[in-house]
């Protein structure tokens, strides 16, 4: 799914950043590095797009930490709604598919 025609950066929540620190340790820099990294798998999130549309991706950070980023778009930016590691199920289907995606 393309998700970034128009993307021009982040726009962030003052309220979720901090969330994501307390509850998850992660930084604000850790999420964004999140989708300028390949392989990126980003899908619609159906079920919570009532109000707007949103969308989770599963990606890596620089150092290799597997995240779980819930995001929607706002204008030309990308606003990250929560992100955590992702669980073992979500690591073991990320790293199956990038497996899957590398072989030609």
């Amino acid at each position: 799914m393309q998700v970034f025609n128009g993307f021009t950066g982040f726009d962030w929540d003052d309220a979720n950043r901090e969330k994501n620190w307390m509850k998850h340790k992660l930084t604000w820099w850790e999420c964004e590095e999140v989708f300028f990294h390949q392989p990126l798998y980003v899908y619609h999130d159906k079920r919570h797009s009532s109000e707007e549309e949103r969308y989770y991706a599963l990606g890596e950070t620089t150092a290799g930490r597997p995240l779980f980023i819930v995001f929607t778009k706002r204008k030309n930016k990308l606003r990250v709604i929560s992100a955590r590691s992702m669980h073992k199920k979500e690591r073991k289907v990320y790293h199956e598919k990038a497996q899957k995606d590398t072989k030609i």
